[in-house]
């Protein structure tokens, strides 16, 4: 991130399919946008107030664009990191207009109502990976019952 970015985090609801497009040389492109409606209780009423929403315009470029469109939908709960960009244009009367947008620079599901299952991609050129070369591998295998994460067994967590 070079100096005076504004960097940002926004939670919020896909509202619609991310959009992949691919520019003239090649390097994938999706846009989407993110909706963020903050809510408060109201203790008088006992009931939860939605607040005025905010629509981001986002963009995710590369390999990061590929698997947005991959693996996000329309209305999925996102997290969504990056930089904040003023865009600055003149309409066909001539008038001046501004938007802001957001650089994406990490997005991924939110897990707070939703469950995920991750899957690692394969860089394009590299060797697969082998449990030599994966610090979180274990050989030893897990207790009954446990289906992922750290096995225990004592000792200290690889970290």
């Amino acid at each position: 991130m070079s100096v005076g970015e504004t960097p940002i985090t926004v939670v919020g609801n896909l509202t619609d399919e991310p959009e992949l497009k691919f520019t003239p040389s090649g390097a994938a492109m999706a846009k989407f946008t993110v909706a963020s409606t903050p809510r408060t209780y109201d203790k008088n009423t006992g009931q939860w107030q939605d607040g005025v929403g905010m629509f981001l315009r986002c963009t995710a470029w590369r390999e990061l664009a590929d698997h947005a469109a991959e693996t996000l939908t329309k209305g999925m709960r996102v997290i969504v990191t990056g930089r904040l960009r003023q865009h600055n244009w003149k309409n066909d009367q001539g008038e001046n207009r501004a938007m802001l947008a957001v650089e994406v620079d990490e997005i991924g599901p939110s897990l707070r109502f939703a469950t995920a299952k991750v899957t690692k991609t394969q860089r394009p050129g590299s060797a697969a990976p082998s449990a030599a070369d994966d610090p979180w591998h274990t050989s030893r295998p897990a207790p009954a019952g446990v289906t992922s994460g750290y096995s225990g067994g004592g000792e200290e967590p690889p970290f």
